[in-house]
This record gives C-alpha cells, sequence and structure tokens, in this order.
C-alpha cells in the first residue's frame, strides 16, 4: 500500500472538514494557524490548500491567509445545470454501450441502501447513498475529466444539500427516479436513461432552490 503524503493527508483532513461544515462558509484563517490546527508544517497545509482552491471549495489570499467559499442560490443553480447535463450524458452513454454485470450491481446496490435508508428513516445515509450512484454513473462512463468535474461540483453542492437535508421533502420519488434510470441502462435504452436522469436532476434543483429562496438563505 502507497504512504500518503503530507500534502495528502492534510488535503483530505481540511476537505472532510469543509464538506461537513466544520469549517463552515466565510471561514477565515492563516496558513500559519492551518497548519497549527493540521499539527503539520506550512508546505503540506499550502499544496493541500492550493489544490481545494482549483476545487473551488477555498479561497487563498496574499497576507490574508485562506477563506472557505460559500455557495449562494447562483451558485447552486449553476453547478446543478452543470451536473445535469453531465451527468445524464453519462447514464445515456453507459446504456448505450452496455456496462460489465459487476458496474450494474454496484449501481443496483446503491439503489438498495437507497431503498433501505429511507425504510430506516436514515436521510444521511441515503444522502451517502444517493451520491453514489451519481458517482458511479460517471464513473462508469469511463472520461475522466468528465469524472473530475462532476467530483468538484458536487463537493460545492454537498454542504448546501447536507444542512438543507432534513427540510426537503421525503425523498421516494429520488428512489423512483434511481430505479427507472437504472432499468434503462440494463435495457440499453439510452434516450430513456438520458431523459429520465435529466428530469430528476432538474426536479432537485428546482426543489432545492425553491427551498433556499423560501427561508432566505442567500448562500451557505
Amino acid at each position: 500500500m502507497t504512504k500518503k503524503s503530507n500534502s495528502e493527508i492534510a488535503y483530505q483532513k481540511l476537505k472532510d472538514q469543509i464538506l461537513e461544515n466544520e469549517l463552515a462558509a466565510g471561514y477565515q484563517a492563516t496558513e500559519e494557524d492551518v497548519a497549527r490546527q493540521l499539527g503539520m508544517s506550512r508546505t503540506p497545509t499550502h499544496e493541500a490548500l492550493v489544490r481545494l482552491q482549483s476545487e473551488g471549495l477555498v479561497e487563498i489570499r496574499p497576507r490574508h491567509g485562506m477563506r472557505v467559499l460559500p455557495v449562494s442560490i447562483d451558485d447552486m443553480r449553476e453547478i446543478y445545470e452543470i451536473l445535469t447535463s453531465l451527468e445524464s450524458l453519462a447514464a445515456g452513454e453507459i446504456a448505450r454501450k452496455g456496462l460489465p454485470e459487476a458496474d450494474l450491481q454496484a449501481l443496483s446496490d446503491a439503489v438498495s441502501d437507497m431503498d433501505t435508508a429511507l425504510q430506516a428513516d436514515d436521510l444521511v445515509a441515503w444522502a451517502a447513498a444517493d451520491k453514489r450512484f451519481h458517482g458511479l454513473l460517471v464513473s462508469c462512463h469511463g472520461n475522466t475529466r468528465v469524472q473530475t468535474l462532476v467530483n468538484n461540483f458536487m463537493d460545492q453542492s454537498h454542504r448546501c444539500r447536507m444542512l438543507t437535508l432534513k427540510l426537503r421533502p421525503r425523498p421516494d420519488k429520488s428512489n423512483a427516479d434511481h430505479a427507472a434510470v437504472l432499468d434503462a441502462i440494463r435495457r440499453g435504452d439510452a434516450e430513456a436513461a438520458r431523459k429520465i436522469h435529466h428530469q430528476h436532476r432538474e426536479k432537485s434543483a428546482a426543489l432545492l432552490i425553491e427551498l433556499l429562496e423560501t427561508l432566505g438563505l442567500k448562500q451557505l
């Protein structure tokens, strides 16, 4: 097993803290303070922050350190437009090309885990399985550039999705949509897979943005 570098460890720790809102939007600190909090030197800390900046999670400001970037309603609207387009393209393409049984099983397991989580009223587990399903769509597609883009935008939207998770309606329809996308992929129906997924993402985006506007949450 390859040993992780200090830079990679610092990156993962900071990213986890940002995604789980332990470092909330707007949080500011000098690189020295961040390094101290991580128990690491400045070099791996700086390298981690540069990487997180490239992913749109933080901003590095000369002489001022770093700031965790907030996500606005307009940001979420743009993010979902991109996710809707790229993931729907991936769903259609993998339906057209076909998938090995192992990949189909992985998608099926994610759908089953979503159902199990809802039956247990465990929305955090549901969200994890939901994220896994969408991640699998693009990883199975095989285009690494698309996968990188989707992963970055999913990370940027993660905090907003989790903070509003229990405020949204119970996602039974979302589970049905995922099952329908998987069924279309199994049948090799590219147009159905693309269309069902596209409509699913559009509905999810509209619901989330309407909720943010209703609550007056201009940014998170």
